[in-house]
């Protein structure tokens, strides 16, 4: 069978509500994102992580016929070990649960992410409280026309994520703007706002947006110039200790990025 998206679950917050998981979609726990998935009475494909954040011993979660179990001293995070994972099993859109919210240092981490799974020819997304968060690359977000209502907002931002986003175009919205350079060091797109009932597009053709949207407005339709990489393109999932550890009792590595913990 083949496999298109990947739910995600990770430790961060749901905030009370459950995911509809379509059929057929491939679906991963991450480290303590195994708890919230039974809570909501869903059996994950595959469970991966360090299991530092889950509430049971490793052991409990035997009993799942797909544990991968990881270093907790390593470079990559529990939930982009997830995101490799889907990856190599053929799913190139993704539906991060648990990934917003809570620590921020979690969060940028989880937004890089969503930019380099863009950068392979996929597309994230992060679901947090009422939001919705997005990276693309060289590539078109088009929302179906809709009318917000006041309580779920309809503010919609856009900001580079690399350092320089060119010939980026806004339809629809509140605020336009036709081939226009956007800068990750300038806010120049917060706060624009759907309207009612017209359709809206994001697009960018060099380089790569964040883009955060209320969970209330329709999906949108994804369309990327970048080639969908194959199943090797995110790179083996680290199963090993970092090797920019520093040793005992010496001096801390200014580079180490281990300890990635928590499934967020």
């Amino acid at each position: 069978m083949s496999i298109d998206v990947c739910f995600i679950f990770g430790a961060g917050e749901y905030y009370g509500r459950g995911p509809e998981i379509p059929q057929g979609a491939y679906v991963i726990a991450a480290d303590g994102g195994i708890d919230h998935a039974e809570s909501f009475g869903v059996v994950p494909d595959a469970v991966i992580g360090d299991f530092d954040s889950a509430a049971d011993d490793f052991a409990e979660y035997s009993r799942y016929p797909n544990v991968m179990r990881l270093p907790s001293e390593k470079d990559d995070t529990d939930m982009f070990a997830a995101v490799k994972l889907g990856w190599s099993k053929g799913a190139r859109r993704f539906h991060i649960l648990g990934g917003l919210g809570g620590r921020l240092d979690h969060t940028l981490a989880n937004m890089q992410m969503l930019a380099q799974i863009s950068r392979h020819g996929g597309i994230g997304f992060l679901h947090g409280d009422g939001t919705v968060a997005t990276a693309v690359t060289d590539a078109t977000l088009s929302f179906p026309a809709w009318s917000p209502e006041p309580e779920t907002g309809r503010m919609i931002s856009v900001f580079a994520h690399s350092d320089v986003a060119r010939h980026v175009s806004i339809r629809g919205l509140k605020y336009e703007v036709d081939d226009a350079t956007l800068r990750n060091t300038r806010a120049l797109g917060v706060s624009n706002e759907f309207r009612n009932n017209i359709a809206a597009t994001v697009s960018v053709t060099d380089g790569t947006l964040d883009i955060v949207y209320p969970a209330a407005a329709p999906t949108p339709q994804w369309r990327t110039d970048r080639p969908e990489e194959g199943p090797d393109a995110l790179g083996a999932i680290n199963t090993h200790v970092s090797s920019l550890l520093a040793p005992p009792d010496g001096p801390s590595n200014a580079g180490a990025v281990a300890g990635n913990a928590g499934g967020r």
